[in-house]
């Protein structure tokens, strides 16, 4: 009987905090950064003074949790085949901006890109407009409004033509837009092609659309492609399912992606506590 009310006391504390729990700074977003990939990732943002000064490493399965104001507006994806010394500095296969971790500008195309403006609500949307190097989506969590998921989780390195084709080493590792190869005005979506109505999907933009059906494939491809949410956290996922279910626990709330109802929140504290107390008691 005591080891029930031992079991009871906690899990009654963990269902006041589920029930009660409030978003601590309504001017405030949480991103939770997450590398799904087989292969380090690092990771760039701009602007960076939120992020760790602009850049970071992540290992497969690491993950890295930063707050934004309302008031950013800016840019993430990933660098990938890095050789960075002590003090931070060397080349990078994709992604690089400059020579350097911590970034201070934009990333060398091609790169798959999350981009974000922070207001009410937020608009947020994957772009590869500027080519594409690694799978990326973005989860908002626990908002309310569209927010829906975006991004783009199939491997576009696989599939692409071999005239957009970036390798290293033998190895494709990004995929160029039609406008960085060819630079003409009607991949580049300028001069007489620079409007809604004259800049249409060509042959490159459709396979990067059908491969990413949420993600921006060319300068106009707004219907299908950017999303907006309101008082939401975020997941931005290199590598994931765009349907898989990411949770992360802080400020004393558990938030996952996608809708989760009550009970299935308790039944994983049940869970989770058990599992505790299991432990504890070997």
């Amino acid at each position: 009987m005591a080891l029930h009310l031992q079991m009871i006391l906690p899990i009654s504390l963990i269902l006041a905090i589920i029930l009660s729990g409030q978003r601590t700074c309504e001017s405030a977003r949480v991103f939770t950064i997450v590398n799904y990939c087989k292969e380090t990732l690092w990771p760039a943002v701009i602007p960076g003074a939120n992020f760790n000064g602009g850049g970071f490493v992540l290992k497969p399965g690491q993950s890295s949790v930063f707050n934004a104001p309302v008031s950013w507006s800016g840019r993430i994806w990933a660098r990938t085949g890095c050789n960075f010394d002590q003090d931070g500095n060397g080349p990078c296969e994709t992604g690089a901006c400059g020579t350097t971790l911590k970034c201070g500008g934009g990333g060398k195309t091609p790169a798959s890109l999350a981009e974000f403006t922070l207001a009410q609500p937020d608009f947020y949307d994957v772009s590869l407009v500027d080519g594409f190097n690694v799978p990326i989506s973005i989860k908002p969590v626990n908002g309310t409004g569209n927010c829906s998921t975006a991004g783009c989780d199939s491997d576009l390195r696989l599939t692409c033509p071999k005239e957009l084709s970036v390798k290293a080493n033998g190895k494709t590792v990004g995929c160029r837009s039609a406008c960085d190869v060819f630079n003409t005005d009607e991949y580049c979506c300028r001069g007489n092609f620079g409007n809604p109505s004259t800049c249409r999907p060509t042959f490159y933009s459709k396979k990067f659309k059908e491969a990413c059906p949420t993600s921006y494939s060319y300068a106009y491809d707004d219907p299908t492609s950017i999303f907006t949410c309101t008082g939401t956290d975020y997941f931005i996922a290199f590598c994931a399912d765009r349907k898989k279910q990411m949770c992360t626990y802080h400020d004393h709330n558990l938030r996952c992606s996608g809708s989760q109802s009550l009970m299935s929140l308790i039944g994983s504290w049940w869970m989770a506590m058990i599992t505790v107390f299991s432990i504890l008691s070997m």
